[in-house]
């Protein structure tokens, strides 16, 4: 498999790629965001994968990121296996309810004050319990301590980080694929409020997306991450007890 192969697919080619790990919040965000644009827009999505422990694996995680970042990645990792696993038996259109099941059981919590909310993410039973919420057999868990899995998932970030360059992390963002412009991004930390302002956004995005000399726009200073899991407050996609 070269590094842009994909499964074989019987559908027609999506009009958006969507290179996400679930372990990233930020990814998880451009991912609601870009949903409800499809939606509003009437586009198809293929929900790829790029691995964070992967494309930083020649980094050195004690001097370049805060500490726990590598458990975190390594988190994403088992839960990549089980995506390749389930997008093998399943096919590709399974992929956008099991990054639904993965987003909202890790983002969507209001955890007690003072917990690691890492602790339980990727374990067997968190595992399971995405795959019930997602449709799917529970049994797929096993996959996350199936490294014959990695294969794919390089396979995959390869082929991410060659459409944009490597100094980038999640998640990238394909219009057009596979041939049309990529970006790393955008990276927001809260869905736009309104529909207008969501295609706004995306207008923007292609647009800047479309001149191949443009290469990037950046600002630190930001708002806080928008998700239950960070603020402590509940939102409707917060699980019910």
């Amino acid at each position: 498999m070269t590094p842009d192969a994909t499964p074989p697919s019987t559908d027609a080619p999506a009009d958006l790629e969507f290179f996400w790990d679930p372990i990233c919040p930020f990814a998880w965000q451009t991912s609601r965001w870009l949903r409800r644009v499809a939606e509003l827009r009437g586009l198809t999505v293929d929900w790829r994968f790029i691995n964070l422990s992967i494309l930083n694996e020649e980094r050195d995680y004690d001097a370049e990121f805060p500490e726990g970042y590598r458990e975190s990645h390594d988190r994403g990792r088992r839960m990549l296996r089980v995506a390749v696993a389930v997008r093998a038996a399943e096919g590709r259109a399974a992929m956008d309810g099991l990054y639904r099941a993965f987003g909202a059981t890790i983002w969507h919590r209001v955890v007690e004050k003072g917990t690691d909310p890492r602790a339980s993410v990727a374990t067997a039973d968190h595992l399971a319990e995405v795959l019930v919420l997602a449709g799917l057999d529970p049994a797929y868990a096993a996959a996350a301590d199936d490294p014959s899995h990695d294969a794919v998932l390089r396979a995959e970030t390869e082929a991410a980080v060659a459409r944009t360059g490597r100094d980038v992390g999640t998640p990238i963002l394909t219009f057009g694929p596979p041939d049309g412009p990529s970006i790393f991004g955008p990276v927001i930390s809260a869905v736009p409020e309104t529909d207008e302002e969501c295609l706004e956004l995306f207008d923007a995005a292609l647009t800047l997306c479309r001149y191949g000399t443009f290469s990037e726009l950046k600002r630190s200073d930001r708002p806080g991450l928008d998700l239950p899991v960070l603020t402590g407050l509940a939102d409707d996609l917060t699980p019910t007890t």
